[in-house]
């Protein structure tokens, strides 16, 4: 069998059979270029010389400046072992009798159909032409070239390896393109989904080294990205992949090359993206201001990557105005959402305060509760509309300041129904979420709670996590029917609440955060 060695890949050994008192033949193949990527040729043959013989022909072989790295074998299990080690080989130079007269017709069945590995350039070699007629053999296998072990010595193999490889460039870069144009598409619906100005431009720097880390003929590229804005005067590293990963937050010209920093300062001077050689400078203009995006690779920008960097990169400045419109739209929901509130507080004789520390309360409990980041940021928004319905309640009812009798109670629990029936026909996220939160906030997790008696998982998250939430402050504020409990008293009442009226999973978390709510509170004093 015919290898290459892995201690010195310029060396081609040929380990002979035993009966040749192992030999050991070494020939050097191109060592001007020992460290260019190789052209991966499987050769299979159980002739030894004419192993030998093609190794001696492309011996010095080369096509686009790059040498060939051959990986031979004598049998066609041989064969499918080395397809299956090299399944970025460009060629497959392929014996059809071998263990029987129709091998390496199995051999190739098996690269085609098994495999589905329709890359490689196969090219069937006979000695018996007549066994495997040629008419048939290219009707019945997708084969790319079938010659006669006679004509494929000298001039007439180093032609046939030039076409199929040739053949298998093409076809690769089609693959690359493909590939591309379909990351592309991808990304391209990715970024128009909302998202933080960190989520955007780490996204944007997946999406553009997946372009430049496209397959080179079985080898990727090792690439770096980092987006940076202006921020007070200074360039801040805002996202970063590779090298630049832990590089967030510093100054650019802390974690960049004096090189690199050159062509940062190059695109911001121009106004435009620029390219060099391994790296490309990326300059977006938006209403967010000048957005920077610097990626480079250990190998060249090829031309199919300028001009799938150029399609992508249109769409990035619509992203980042995308974004801006995005985020202008939940600040105005955000802004509308805490003005209710705080009209209804306000109208209670109460701290708009209180409903600020409640959606502060409520996001950070449901981050801990397991909720994902998206849900938790909704919980945010729409936590202040939970006593949107007291706005329906009379003034001497609701801010009256002693006990409330039996009619006057059920008239002011009429408010979780009041809220609900206002907001429950909107189709916005947060409108819908409030209206959940504002019918279910007085639910009890033993099944006791108004106004209809849910119990546990009946009721919904959201309003369980408002509950301890809206129950925490109260308490630890001051009302107009009482003084502000102190801290020892309100943490004793959820203890004996637990798994009462409140979600004992959530009341955990509240004792286990306790110093994070405290902070909160101090912060946001009324």
């Amino acid at each position: 069998m015919i290898t290459m060695t892995s201690d010195d890949p310029l060396l081609f050994t040929h380990h002979a059979p035993k009966d040749d008192l192992n030999e050991v033949i070494h020939t050097r193949i191109t060592p001007d270029t020992p460290n260019a990527q190789k052209w991966k040729i499987i050769v299979v043959d159980d002739d030894e010389e004419v192993l030998s013989i093609t190794r001696l022909v492309l011996r010095r072989f080369t096509f686009e400046e790059r040498p060939v790295e051959l990986y031979c074998g004598t049998s066609g299990v041989e064969a499918i072992r080395l397809l299956q080690e090299h399944p970025d080989a460009a060629i497959l130079l392929l014996d059809v009798v071998m263990e029987d007269e129709r091998t390496g017709l199995n051999v190739v069945r098996h690269v085609r159909d098994e495999m589905q590995n329709y890359f490689i350039r196969i090219i069937l070699r006979t000695g018996q032409p007549g066994r495997a007629p040629e008419e048939h053999v290219f009707a019945e296998y997708e084969i790319n070239d079938y010659k006669e072990k006679s004509f494929l010595t000298g001039q007439g193999l180093i032609t046939s390896i030039l076409s199929a490889l040739r053949s298998y460039r093409d076809l690769r870069a089609l693959e690359n393109m493909r590939k591309g144009l379909t990351r592309i598409i991808d990304a391209t619906e990715d970024l128009f989904k909302p998202n933080s100005i960190k989520t955007l431009a780490s996204g944007i720097l997946t999406q553009l080294a997946s372009i430049i880390g496209l397959e080179h003929n079985g080898m990727k590229s090792h690439v770096s990205c980092l987006a940076c804005s202006n921020r007070r005067g200074t360039l801040l590293v805002y996202a970063g992949t590779g090298r630049y990963e832990k590089a967030v937050g510093l100054p650019v010209r802390e974690v960049v090359s004096d090189k690199v920093f050159h062509h940062i300062e190059e695109g911001i001077t121009s106004g435009r993206s620029l390219f060099f050689d391994h790296c490309y400078l990326g300059y977006f203009k938006s209403a967010l201001g000048i957005n920077l995006i610097f990626i480079e690779g250990h190998q060249p920008i090829s031309n199919l990557e300028r001009k799938l960097l150029e399609v992508f990169s249109a769409n990035i400045t619509f992203a980042f105005d995308n974004l801006f419109l995005n985020r202008e739209v939940i600040e105005t929901q955000r802004e509308v959402t805490f003005t209710l509130g705080e009209v209804i507080e306000i109208r209670s004789q109460e701290t708009g305060q209180h409903v600020r520390r409640v959606a502060l309360f409520s996001r950070f409990l449901a981050s801990k509760s397991g909720l994902d980041e998206a849900q938790a940021e909704l919980l945010f928004m729409a936590s202040p509309l939970h006593d949107l319905g007291k706005i329906g309640i009379p003034d001497p009812i609701l801010n009256k300041p002693g006990p409330l009798d039996p009619k006057e109670r059920l008239i002011m629990q009429g408010h979780t129904t009041i809220g609900h029936n206002i907001l429950k026909n909107s189709t916005r996220s947060i409108l819908k979420a409030g209206s959940i939160i504002s019918l279910q906030h007085h639910e009890r997790w033993d099944g006791t709670g108004y106004p209809n008696a849910l119990r546990m998982e009946e009721i919904h998250i959201f309003a369980r996590i408002t509950a301890v939430s809206d129950v925490f402050d109260a308490l630890s504020s001051d009302r107009c029917y009482r003084k502000a409990w102190d801290m020892d008293r309100v943490l004793a009442f959820f203890k004996e609440e637990r798994g009462r009226q409140f979600d004992p999973e959530l009341v955990d978390l509240l004792f286990e955060h306790q110093e994070v709510l405290f902070s909160i509170k101090q912060n946001l004093k009324d």
